[in-house]
Formats: structure tokens, sequence, C-alpha cells
């Protein structure tokens, strides 16, 4: 029988059923790559046969493709110079598949006896897996207000889709997150979306059982916030210097950034921006009094404004200049009395403390404070009152001294009397020279060496016209002089008080006795 008959009756034999079926062919399906090779394998091992016959069905109706046995091959003309068969198995491979290859392949082998197996398996032609890209239904979205539909779509034949964020899977609830997979797409839905669901890249990956391939990472802003409004330093001093380098700083989480507007007591400065320095607080004129700030973050996307807690303080002048006054003058134990005063040139002073040597200055009958403190009259001024006053000034943040040196000195009286009717007249010669004294005292309030002499006090009566005198010679050695008579190594080692009044002049009364008769007019 020759081949072409023989293929006649197989084929007849074929289409009334007289073919057996057996495991001769893997499960399938197969899929292959549209333009790549096709190898249907067999599970024929070293088969003896008269003819292996495969044929291809599309779903319509079966078509011979090739035919081997002892006498050669028949191809059919569609496959010619695209199909081969291996002998040696069974294998049927055909190059550069075309769409239409997808269906049904049915392989015949028929032993010389004229026994036949049958079996088919099927081929799908796959369309390679590209063009795969995310489009978004927003070019931005608002957190919390929008929700974003990212499409995935791509060319390709049985694809399967999943979904990537940055390099880990992304994984649907089912309710605000939802994954919706069609043939040639796959929809990811974010509902009232978060910022956090769109950080970092989202990837869409298209799969068929060949070939894999992603779309290019996809990034949609998420507009946010501003969340909380916070100001730095959140708890300042209760008391700033004047013209110091601070600087209150908001800050809020926002995309885009927020724009920040200042308030002082709850109206707006002519403030903005995210720092404000004490510099345009005090421009302002603001600040002299414990007052609050707070801030407000503005977002221009969201439409959203925060305002922060607010931070209290007071700005505060820094005391500048401190001084002390008090007498320039002569100071006389018993007899003077100083006034001192303490104030600074600039700043506010909030309280005064007073010192004398490094000790308190306490109140007393001769020490009296001023209700501010601001300055101490002492009268009268005795010995003890010699040395350093200090005074304090001092506000929350800053203070500053000033100090004066009190000296206080002894005075030397020299009072003279005599018995008169009517009250004798008083003159005072020193060293001979009139003086310009005419008091029954003669009172030297600074004691110097230039006062060593005679003092001569006269005492004449207006009407009598009599007079009397008397003369006390005083001797003044001021500290460092020598006193005469002593040895040299005796003067070495002395020093001599500041003043020393020598003659038992303080205090010295000159008692003339004589009493000067007045004679009478009648």
């Amino acid at each position: 029988m020759d081949l072409l008959a023989f293929k006649s009756l197989l084929f007849l034999l074929c289409f009334i059923g007289c073919c057996a079926g057996e495991d001769i062919l893997p499960e399938g399906p197969l899929d292959v790559v549209l333009g790549k090779n096709l190898t249907v394998p067999t599970l024929l091992k070293n088969p003896t046969y008269s003819f292996i016959v495969w044929n291809f069905n599309n779903g319509g109706h079966q078509i011979h493709v090739i035919t081997i046995g002892s006498e050669g091959l028949s191809v059919n003309t569609p496959y010619e110079g695209r199909v081969a068969i291996d002998p040696t198995n069974g294998f049927l491979t055909l190059t550069a598949v075309k769409s239409e290859d997808s269906g049904d392949y049915s392989i015949n082998v028929i032993s010389s006896s004229g026994a036949t197996k049958t079996e088919e398996i099927a081929v799908r032609v796959l369309e390679p897996v590209s063009a795969v890209v995310i489009k978004s239904n927003l070019p931005e979205a608002v957190e919390h207000n929008d929700t974003v539909i990212l499409t995935c779509s791509a060319k390709g034949s049985f694809l399967k889709f999943s979904w990537l964020k940055g390099a880990a899977p992304l994984v649907a609830d089912g309710k605000r997150v939802s994954i919706k997979d069609e043939e040639l797409s796959s929809t990811l839905t974010f509902v009232n979306v978060l910022r956090t669901d769109l950080v970092g890249s989202i990837i869409c990956v298209a799969t068929n059982k060949l070939e894999t391939e992603k779309s290019a990472p996809f990034n949609l802003t998420v507009h946010h916030g501003p969340d909380k409004a916070t100001i730095s330093p959140a708890k300042p001093p209760q008391f700033l210097q004047s013209g110091s380098s601070f600087n209150l700083t908001c800050a809020a989480a926002s995309s885009p950034p927020a724009t920040f507007n200042w308030y002082h007591n709850q109206k707006e400065m002519k403030s903005s921006g995210p720092v404000l320095t004490l510099a345009e607080i005090e421009k302002q004129g603001l600040g002299r009094t414990a007052e609050q700030f707070t801030c407000t973050a503005t977002n221009a996307k969201t439409k959203r404004v925060v305002a922060s807690s607010g931070v209290t303080f007071a700005v505060v002048d820094p005391i500048l200049g401190a001084t002390l006054t008090g007498p320039t003058g002569t100071l006389i134990a018993g007899n003077s009395t100083a006034n001192l005063t303490c104030k600074a040139a600039s700043g506010t002073v909030k309280t005064r403390t007073w010192t004398k040597d490094g000790k308190p200055l306490t109140p007393s009958s001769r020490v009296v404070f001023a209700i501010d403190m601001s300055s101490v009259m002492i009268n009268p001024l005795q010995k003890e009152d010699n040395g350093e006053f200090t005074c304090q000034l001092t506000n929350p943040v800053t203070q500053s001294k000033a100090s004066y040196k009190m000296v206080v000195n002894d005075a030397v009286t020299l009072t003279c009397s005599a018995a008169s009717v009517p009250a004798a007249n008083f003159t005072w010669k020193f060293n001979g020279t009139l003086t310009n004294v005419k008091t029954p005292q003669y009172v030297i309030e600074q004691a110097r060496y230039k006062n060593t002499g005679t003092y001569t006090c006269e005492a004449s009566n207006p009407v009598t016209k009599k007079t009397t005198k008397s003369t006390h010679t005083m001797s003044v050695k001021e500290e460092g002089t020598l006193n005469e008579g002593l040895s040299d190594g005796a003067i070495a080692g002395i020093v001599i008080a500041i003043l020393v009044a020598l003659g038992a002049a303080i205090g010295l009364i000159m008692y003339c006795r004589q009493k000067v008769p007045v004679e009478s007019p009648y």
C-alpha cells in the first residue's frame, strides 16, 4: 500500500473511532511565545511503528500536519518548511509559531499490525508580555480626601498581574485598598488615600507562564498636613534680655511645605515665615509684659490650617550704667549728713540691695532708705560710717553694681567764753593773723599739719570797750610725721594715726576768767 493510500485509510479509521488512546503525550497545555519554536514531546521510547501521524485541530476541523513512515515523510502544504518530526521518538517541532498555531495537536502511532495509539495535547501560542504601563486617575492627591485609582495595562496572552510597593508585594485589604484584575489590565484602588499608601515607587508586574515584565516605577504625590504645629523652644525662659539672639521656630509636617503666620495674644502679627526673631518682636513694640505667642501652619493644597500651642515670655531691658553718688565735700563725724543715690543709665530695675564693706546695710535711726531703695540718708555721720558702700541693681536678666567710698573726718573745736554784760564780741587770730571767725567756737573741720600754730581768742565788751584774750597753741601731726625725741629705731617702727591733734585741742574750752565790769550810764 503506498503512503497516500495508507494515510487515507488512517484518517478514515480515526473518524470512525477505531483508534485507541494511551498515555503517549505529556499533560498539557504547552505554551510557546509567538515567533518562537515549539517542540511537542512524546512519551515514546524507541517506538516500533509503521506510521506516526500528527494532526491539528483549531476547534473547527482537523488538519493533517505531518506523517512519517518507512517510506519517508508526508508534510501538509501549509506546514512545509516549518515542521519536523524526530523518527526516534516522534517529537513534533514547529518553527516560528503563529497565533493560528494555537489549538489541539494529536498523535497517531500505527504499528505494523495495524494497532493504533492516539492522544492529543493543547498548545497555546502566547503573545509576548510588553507595554506594561501604570496610569492614575489623578495627577496628585490630597490625603483623606481623594480616591486614587491606578490602572496597569499590558499586552500579551494569558496575563496575570501583581503589584509591588518598592520591593515588597502590595497587599489589598479588600476595603480601603482593593485590586481588580481583567484580561489585559489590573486596577489598584486607594479609597481616602493616605500619604503612606504611595510612599516609595509603585510597580506593576505582568506575567504569563513564559515571560515577566515590569512597569516603570510610578510615583504620585499625596499632599498632606499640616500636622500639629509646634513652636520651639516649647518652654522659653520667663524673661528674655532685650537685644539677645533669641528666635521662635514654628514647624509642621506638610506636603507641600506649609506657610506660617505668627500671632501675639491671638492677634495676627506683621510677620510670616517659620522663624520669628526677638528683634522683630521688639521692632513691633511687643513683649514688654508677659505675653503669648502662637503660630499657624497653612497648606495651600489641602487648604488645612492648624495652630500651635502658645508660649509666653516677657522682654526686659538689661541694666546699664549703674552709678552710686554721694557727698563730694569734707564729711565731719557728728556734723555731716550723707545722701547716697543709686541709679542706672538704662534698663528696668526690679530690686536694689545695699551693702557696706560687703555686709548688708540695715536701716536704723541714722540710716534711712527711700521707699524704692534708690537712695539712703545717713544723719549724722559717725566715724564708723567710713568704708565702701555698694548698691546692686537687678532685674530678671541682668545685675549691675556701683560703689562709693565714704571718708568721715573728726572736727577740732576751740571754744572761747568770757563773762560780760552785754555779751562779748569774739574775734580769732591764727599765728597773729586775724581770721573771719566771729563766734565763740573756732571749728577746724579736718585738721591737717598746716593747722599747727597759735590760736588767739579776743573777747570785747561793746559798751565798756574793754577786751581780754586767751591764747592756745595746737600741734597737728599727719600720718607719717616723725616724732622728735625718738630714736631712729623707734621712729622706724611707728605708724602714727591718720590725724593726731595734740594739746587737748579737741573740745578745748578757753575760759577768760576776768570779769569785765560794766559802768552804768546813770
